[in-house]
């Protein structure tokens, strides 16, 4: 706009002094001559890159710098046009704005800048081809040079003048070039110097445009910096924010360092109260010293009459002594036993001090309840222990022990606790392989203490067997057992690995040993309290052996429950209802008897000569095998022509029926049909010498079927 007003006052004054058309013509688009300023200022320090970083900010920001810079640039052109008029001296003010921004410091740069500005005004207006011109360019020259010596554009003025004649002559230019000067220096001059201004505040603005404020560095800096300059990779921040931001750092330093200013406040008031304190102790100090240094001389006028007197101080002592002496303890309390708190072999012991009383340490005592000897006879065991607790070790199983505890001090014992009676946990049970008897679909399970004292119950622990797992696995388990025996109920062809635990109030035994239950038939053992003195059962425990008949009634030791003239023996007792099945191997020559009898059939008799057992009996003649199924002493008239070596046995409690098979080729022989009144046992005898073979578990072959 400064260059737009310039040249305007331009046009008139050529209209006004038609005697200076020498000088050249001004160009008639002032519009374009703005623009070009607006191009050095805005291409270079204004350009849309710059204000690319905060887009949305400062595109408003670069109309409103165009506008103020159209603004400096008119008010620059007014302050030439009437420094001109005034006779303003242009070095003055180059060295003024100079020391003010800064440049006074680097010379070469401010003479690089004037003389770039030269060259780009002289570069706009052509040299002129009159005389008249060429005072003219040394005068625009003048006018537009920012250089600090004023002696350089007077010897410019001078050097235009070169081929003047006459000294009037000169004088008459002179004044002509005086006239054409004003009206330059109002039009072209105001233009050309307020283009070198508005360059001189564009120069002076680049060191004090800061509109970014650069984080890494913590300092203001020109958009231009960041995009070329030093700043280029730093992070920046708008100077609004930035300022924000180091408003709230010093508020938070502020409030630290009050912060502080109370602390050390507190500190020296408190530093001050020490130092009173110590001022007063190191007064009276000082005042005791006088006092001690100050000899004293009493002189009494009456002498004292002092009485011999003996004064007993025991009761003083006694006082004393009854009041820095801590008294002895009070009697612990010791707590009853709890629940699993016990091993076979270890207990843990636990009392009380319900009292304030010091206690340095406790006394524990005990010894074993025994029913044999009395109780005072034991013999007792003590122990020292810190604590309100003890675990006494190396004790046996499922015992009785009393325990009592005292409390120690300096001054004595305290009194003892109450007795309590703890117990230790059972041994081990013991499982009677020979007792167990099983099924398809059950089993009986007999197993002993090792214990003299009786326990509380019992658990049974299954542990069901598969190809897969190769291992056991606890599927279920029967607690609260209190005899040695338990009927379990187990699924058909499974097989079980079985583990007894005793329990008491100390807690519960460690596994008995265990035994492995197949459930794939009937499984029972011989009864050995019940076989005749002269029979024999090999280890395998199923195979019965006679080799002398002798004597039957020989004078070898008899049991209470033994045969005594039937040379046989029963089996377990098949407590499980259902079918039951198994098979005796025997030899041809050999004479016996095989069937079932009850638990009160006669000892001093023959098995199936009386009404409480059923056996088939197998006699030689001299024409053929005698065989007879005796029940109360009778016999049906049978005859087999195929003598069996494999005799199968078949007991029915729901059809109430005792079947005989050849096993070998699968044939019925017999079957007995009657109502057993109870449970029966196998029964075994042997009536001349010989081996019978009893093949137990075995599954119910699928010919036993009878219609």
């Amino acid at each position: 706009m400064s260059s737009r007003s310039g040249s305007a006052r331009e046009y008139e004054t050529s209209d006004r002094s038609p005697g200076l058309s020498a000088f050249p013509p001004v160009p008639e688009s002032s519009e374009t001559e703005a623009e070009g300023l607006i191009f050095y200022h805005m291409d270079l320090y204004g350009s849309k890159e710059r204000f690319d970083i905060f887009p949305e900010e400062l595109t408003g920001q670069e109309d409103r710098s165009l506008g103020d810079t159209r603004k400096e640039s008119a008010l620059s052109s007014e302050k030439f046009q009437r420094s001109q008029e005034a006779g303003y001296d242009l070095e003055k003010e180059v060295a003024e704005l100079a020391k003010m921004y800064g440049l006074d410091e680097d010379r070469e740069k401010e003479l690089e800048l004037l003389g770039g500005h030269l060259e780009m005004v002289e570069s706009r207006w052509p040299p002129a081809r009159t005389e008249k011109a060429g005072s003219q360019g040394p005068i625009y020259n003048a006018s537009k040079s920012s250089s600090p010596m004023k002696d350089q554009s007077q010897s410019t003025k001078q050097q235009g003048l070169p081929g003047e004649a006459s000294q009037d002559e000169e004088e008459n230019k002179a004044r002509a070039e005086d006239k054409a000067e004003s009206h330059i220096g109002s039009g072209e001059g105001l233009s050309s110097s307020g283009m070198s201004d508005e360059w001189n505040s564009q120069a002076v603005s680049e060191e004090e445009a800061a509109d970014v404020f650069c984080s890494t560095c913590k300092m203001p800096i020109r958009a231009f910096d960041k995009l070329f300059g030093e700043h280029k990779d730093h992070e920046v921040a708008q100077l609004p924010s930035a300022v924000e931001s180091e408003k709230e750092e010093i508020h938070k330093n502020m409030c630290k360092l009050e912060e502080q200013i109370a602390q050390t406040e507190n500190f020296a008031s408190h530093l001050e109260e020490i130092f009173i304190t110590v001022e007063a102790a190191v007064t009276m100090v000082d005042r005791l010293e006088e006092f001690l240094k100050k000899e004293v001389d009493l002189e009494l006028s009456t002498l004292p009459d002092f009485e011999e007197r003996v004064i007993d101080f025991s009761e003083v002592e006694q006082l004393m002594n009854s009041i820095n002496t801590i008294p002895a303890p009070c009697a612990p309390v010791i707590n009853p036993q709890a629940p699993n708190t016990a091993t076979g072999t270890s207990l843990r012991v636990c009392w009380g001090l319900f009292s304030d009383d010091t206690v340095e340490c406790y006394q524990l005592c005990y010894k074993p309840v025994s029913n044999e000897r009395r109780s005072d006879e034991q013999a007792e065991h003590t122990l020292k222990v810190k604590e309100t607790y003890c675990t006494i070790t190396n004790l046996l199983p499922n015992t009785q022990y009393e325990f009592w505890v005292s409390a120690l001090n300096a001054s004595g014992i305290s009194p003892p606790s109450e007795k309590a009676v703890y117990v230790t946990a059972p041994s081990p049970p013991t499982i009677k392989n020979k007792k167990i008897r099983s099924c398809e679909n059950a089993a009986l399970v007999c197993w002993e203490s090792r214990d003299i004292n009786p326990v509380d119950s019992y658990t049974v622990e299954l542990s069901k067997l598969t190809d897969e797992e190769n291992g056991d696995t606890i599927t279920e388990s029967i607690v609260g057992i209190p005899n040695c025996e338990v009927l379990i109920h187990l699924q058909p062809t499974q097989s079980y690995r079985i583990c007894i635990r005793a329990l008491n109030l100390g807690g519960s035994s460690e596994r008995s040993e265990p035994v492995l239950i197949h459930t794939t038939g009937t499984y029972f053992c011989l009864n050995e309290d019940t076989a005749h003195p002269l029979l024999a059962i090999l280890d395998d425990g199923f195979t019965i052996a006679c080799d002398e008949l002798e004597n039957p009634e020989c004078d070898l030791p008899v049991y209470d429950n033994s045969f005594t003239r039937c040379i046989g023996i029963l089996g377990s007792l098949i407590p499980f209802p259902g079918k039951h099945y198994w098979e005796v191997e025997v030899e041809e020559d050999t004479e016996y008897r095989i069937g079932v009898a009850f638990e009160n059939t006669p000892r001093h008799g023959y098995l199936g000569a009386n009404n409480s057992s059923w056996c088939m009996r197998h006699i030689i003649t001299p024409s053929r095998h005698k065989y007879e199924f005796l029940h109360s002493g009778m016999t049906p008239d049978i005859r087999i022509t195929t003598p069996p070596r494999r005799i199968g046995i078949l007991l029915d409690y729901e059809k109430c029926r005792l079947s005989f098979f050849n096993a070998d080729i699968a044939q019925h022989l017999y079957a007995f049909n009657s109502h057993f009144q109870h449970y029966v046992h196998p029964c075994f005898a042997l009536e001349t010498p010989g081996i019978l073979r009893i093949h137990t578990g075995i599954a119910i072959p699928p010919w036993t079927a009878l219609p």
